[in-house]
């Protein structure tokens, strides 16, 4: 693929690394809107009579609407540009979240979910496109990883936080938070992010090297016959290859994003805040693996002049690799040694994901990242989507999590081929005729 190299020393100004982490900030409160459905299953059981076919419906909910608005969403992206479609959905998931904290039925609260997923749809892959447009490749996987491992990161924090809330306030205040801290980042975005030519604070010389990087241009506001690239980049195999094996990647990811305390409380017999304590765990693991593996070691080995698709391809396949770990979890009975081969799965998994989200900005055509971005994150959560409705039966009528674990497992070897075999080389796809 294209060589990108900067010469003389780095710009005096950061200001790209505190986009970065403004990005991850709003990943961060992104999964915590999520993940506090999980840790207040028990008692939205008690007022709602939710068993657990019922709550793998629930749990899904956001994941189908929000998967089917990423396509949509990734072509509004590369038409609007991430500022605009940035600050309208950060606003709206506050809304989603408030509503949620104040359903009086199921079918409201089912509603709240859905619009969640609306509100949410343009995170990912507008982080992806502002990353392309904010970071030179040799910097890419790094940056990246800030963002990707914020959804990891925020498990740490959520399940014991939540799990506090619910058991000291009730679920609604729970959710009332949750609605606090996203319109904290919609203020927070609002104010600060700018794509790097139109930012105040930066420097000639970081636009530059910037620039001189390979970072995708800003094309916001560029003619629809530039965007309207659909039907091409849908016959291209790479972005297939990509699509198929990080669906597989969110097949796991949505499986313990939303079962993994029921798991733990259903097999081990633990507490709601003993679930909660232990699942943080593995998602601690997994946001440590994600900077350090997928961000930092893939930009360091590069950098030093290792092939950059060989490097991205071994950490992405070797990632998915260890995810097979979950199997191990459908057989044993003993908690500890669960957390063990959880921790491995999750956290090989995690560090291939930043590495899966850098792509779309390393083969788009000029003004397809947010494109390629939604394809891939379409797949991804209709994935997400399948893992709690199939776990949720799955237990309903087995009893147990041994062949939900393991069908995660299939479901890998699968995305573990396509990566091998589909997406090959990580490189530029032609610009269509």
């Amino acid at each position: 693929m294209r060589a990108f190299r900067q010469t003389g020393p780095l710009p005096a100004t950061r200001v790209r690394w505190g986009i970065a982490l403004l990005l991850g900030f709003g990943i961060l409160v992104n999964y915590v809107d999520r993940t506090a459905l999980s840790v207040a299953q028990d008692p939205l059981h008690r007022e709602f009579g939710i068993g657990d076919a019922e709550f793998g419906i629930l749990s899904s909910t956001f994941f189908w609407v929000y998967a089917l608005c990423q396509i949509p969403i990734g072509l509004v992206l590369d038409r609007f540009g991430v500022a605009l479609v940035g600050r309208v959905g950060a606003f709206l998931w506050g809304i989603a979240a408030l509503m949620t904290a104040l359903a009086q039925n199921f079918a409201f609260l089912y509603a709240a979910r859905g619009c969640l997923g609306i509100a949410e749809a343009p995170a990912f892959p507008g982080n992806a496109k502002a990353t392309s447009y904010w970071f030179p490749t040799s910097e890419r996987s790094l940056a990246t990883s800030i963002f990707d491992a914020a959804a990891k990161a925020s498990p740490v924090v959520a399940f014991p936080l939540i799990a506090f809330l619910v058991a000291r306030y009730g679920w609604r205040a729970a959710f009332g938070f949750t609605a606090v801290l996203s319109f904290v980042y919609f203020g927070a975005f609002y104010a600060f992010y700018r794509n790097p030519s139109a930012h105040p604070r930066v420097s000639k010389e970081e636009l530059a090297y910037i620039k001189s990087g390979g970072a995708q241009p800003e094309d916001a506001g560029s003619s629809r016959g530039e965007t309207a690239r659909l039907g091409y980049l849908l016959s291209q195999r790479k972005v297939w290859g990509l699509t198929l094996g990080f669906s597989a990647y969110g097949y796991l990811f949505g499986l313990l994003l939303t079962w993994l305390p029921g798991y733990l409380k259903g097999t081990f017999h633990t507490s709601l805040l003993g679930s909660a304590g232990y699942a943080a765990i593995p998602w601690f693991i997994a946001t440590i693996m994600d900077l350090l593996i997928g961000g930092w070691l893939v930009d360091y080995l590069i950098g030093r002049g290792h092939e950059p698709t060989r490097v991205r391809q071994t950490v992405l396949i070797s990632g998915m690799v260890l995810g097979l770990a979950i199997v191990g979890a459908a057989f044993t009975k003993d908690i500890n040694i669960a957390i063990v081969y959880v921790s491995i799965a999750l956290g090989g998994v995690a560090f291939s994901a930043p590495v899966g989200w850098s792509v779309p900005g390393l083969i788009a055509p000029k003004g397809s990242v947010g494109t390629i971005g939604g394809i891939m994150n379409c797949f991804n959560n209709l994935a997400n989507a399948a893992a709690p409705v199939a776990t949720g039966f799955i237990v309903a009528a087995t009893g147990s999590f041994t062949l939900a674990l393991a069908t995660a497992g299939v479901v890998l070897v699968v995305g573990i081929a396509s990566y091998v075999f589909v997406l090959g080389r990580i490189e530029p796809i032609p610009e269509p005729a």
